[in-house]
């Protein structure tokens, strides 16, 4: 599942480059630890702990050029945070699964346990940008310590952390995070309203048509917006923490100040270059497709 994280990231570092994924620094874990079904996403099947058929000796993958086109394009809207290279180089000490057969069942297993945890540090990182949120910019810290103390155990503990809990702990935070920004937003909407539309966390907006939508400082947490018509929609300060936007219409959609949003889902979605977007984001290369 190789992907040009390296270009798609490379704004979006929230000065932590170790929440950006290295692809030169993994051992190809999303390629072969992860498994994937054929669909409009993958072109054939793969179990878990099977490298994929395009994976290369050097761990490179051998289509990384044509994934779209070939019929990879979940490939393209995957990111691992950064922990394929910190389980590669730091959990494993940079012994791959190749020259130490022994340890790759650990080592897939331990990947996606990394994965969340780097999830967690990217969305504690920015937390602790949000002006709005200085009152709990302490609580916040604490978290991001102590989440970055968990992805250094070793491999053994790593498999008995019970990472549902801390999750559900960081998860608290966020939300605290979100509504401190989002109540100014919503306060000025009382006081002007112009017709607002407002949705709640988990919202099925599969295919909805929200052209043109005022949805400034909506709570959009987990939201179903699976290709959805966004075209136009104003998302500003809007709560977009694990929303799914594959094939969203957010062409000339207003995405700067967007709580949560993260590179993967823009490259999920379906954009133009009248999508506006903040300058931790970087505008897809395959955007140019969609004619509008």
């Amino acid at each position: 599942m190789s992907t040009n994280h390296k270009n798609s990231g490379s704004a979006h570092d929230r000065n932590n480059h170790s929440l950006l994924a290295d692809c030169e620094n993994c051992f190809g874990l999303c390629c072969v630890a992860l498994p994937f079904a054929a669909s409009s996403d993958f072109a054939l099947d793969k179990d878990a702990g099977t490298p994929c058929q395009n994976l290369q000796p050097d761990f490179r993958c051998g289509i990384h050029m044509s994934l779209r086109q070939r019929g990879f394009r979940g490939c393209t809207v995957y990111d691992c945070f950064g922990a394929g290279q910190k389980v590669s180089q730091v959990t494993f000490n940079g012994h791959d699964w190749r020259e130490a057969p022994g340890s790759a069942k650990q080592m897939f297993e331990v990947f996606p346990i990394i994965r969340q945890l780097h999830e967690m540090l990217w969305y504690l990182t920015e937390a602790r940008t949000l002006k709005a949120a200085r009152q709990i910019h302490g609580a916040l810290s604490i978290a991001l310590d102590e989440t970055k103390r968990l992805t250094l155990l070793s491999p053994d503990s790593l498999m008995k952390l019970d990472v549902a809990a801390h999750r559900a702990d960081i998860n608290e935070l966020l939300l605290h995070s979100s509504e401190l920004v989002r109540v100014e937003v919503r306060r000025k909407q009382a006081e002007h309203p112009r017709d607002q539309k407002t949705h709640g966390r988990g919202a099925d907006l599969i295919g909805a048509n929200l052209k043109g939508a005022d949805l400034r400082g909506a709570n959009l947490r987990g939201a179903y917006l699976i290709a959805a018509d966004l075209r136009g929609a104003d998302l500003r300060m809007a709560d977009l923490i694990g929303a799914d936007f594959r094939d969203a219409d957010i062409r000339g959609a207003d995405l700067t100040g967007s709580i949560f949003l993260t590179q993967a889902q823009i490259n999920a979605a379906k954009g133009d270059a009248d999508t506006k977007l903040s300058p931790s984001l970087t505008r897809p290369s395959h955007w140019s497709t969609f004619q509008a």
